[in-house]
């Protein structure tokens, strides 16, 4: 009676703080154009873990979770950028193949890999963008676009690396896109369409690849926690389009230094949990 009691707490302390976890991602996506995984990844580690799911477990968790929440997310990213008339379809269908078979393959990837391993390859990218946001990197325009065979092993690699993390993609398909002579808002609006695919890819294999591991605890379907996950998706499509609201109105320049120092924490926070 008493390991139930506490299990049905610990459902509603993670379900409550993933209502305010999936609040702030979803502002900080719509103020800073970054995907959602971001956030929550570090911040769904650290509860896990203080909520004591097993270690090894933590990290794919966390990022299986993470990538179901943006299958929601992007849609509503990708409506908003076709309203617009940015997306480039002819694009998208090019990079989808290839993105799809990366991302089948990075969670394969991710089931085999240690939990610290995973926090480790996180960690290095949560380092990375924290660079890039603190000195304002952006990329720079080449001189030709890319062979097709090039934009596929491109997407294949975009594919993996973001199932292993739990993202959407963006942080590495808008740079590829640039460097290739697309113009920023139509990479921006590709890459959140090139999302839905690395989302929905990534949450079904996690789902089936969880499902033989040990030690799961309840209301997980594989590897995605659900009250995590809906509490984040029940707050985060509110949220996002007043981030982006805000980030016309409030110094986004100076923001994203703040929340570079942010992420530089969560990093710290993640070599020592």
């Amino acid at each position: 009676m008493a390991a139930a009691h506490k299990q049905g707490n610990n459902v509603i302390i993670i379900f409550l703080a993933s209502l305010l976890l999936g609040g702030i991602s979803g502002l900080t996506a719509g103020l800073f154009g970054i995907g959602g995984g971001l956030v929550i990844v570090p911040i769904l580690a650290m509860l896990f873990a203080a909520q004591g799911f097993p270690a090894e477990l933590i990290m794919i968790m966390s990022i299986a979770t993470s990538l179901a929440t943006i299958v929601f997310t992007s849609v509503a990213s990708v409506l908003a950028h076709h309203r617009l008339d940015a997306v480039l379809w002819h694009k998208v269908q090019v990079l989808a193949p290839g993105i799809m078979l990366g991302a089948a393959v990075g969670t394969v990837i991710a089931d085999y890999l240690s939990g610290g391993l995973l926090r480790f390859i996180f960690i290095i990218y949560l380092l990375g963008v924290g660079v890039q946001m603190a000195l304002e990197l952006k990329p720079h325009p080449g001189q030709q676009p890319p062979s097709k065979q090039l934009d596929f092993i491109a997407a294949g690699i975009i594919g993996l690396l973001s199932t292993l993390l739990g993202i959407g993609g963006g942080t590495l398909t808008v740079p590829f896109l640039v460097h290739f002579q697309t113009p920023m808002r139509n990479a921006v609006a590709i890459a959140s369409a090139c999302g839905l695919p690395i989302a929905l890819v990534g949450t079904l294999g996690y789902a089936l690849l969880g499902k033989a591991a040990l030690q799961l605890p309840d209301w997980s379907l594989g590897y995605i926690y659900a009250p995590a996950f809906v509490g984040i998706v029940l707050t985060s499509m509110y949220t996002a389009p007043i981030g982006a609201k805000l980030a016309h109105k409030l110094p986004a320049k100076q923001l994203k230094r703040y929340f570079s120092l942010l992420l530089f924490v969560m990093a710290a926070k993640l070599i020592w949990f």
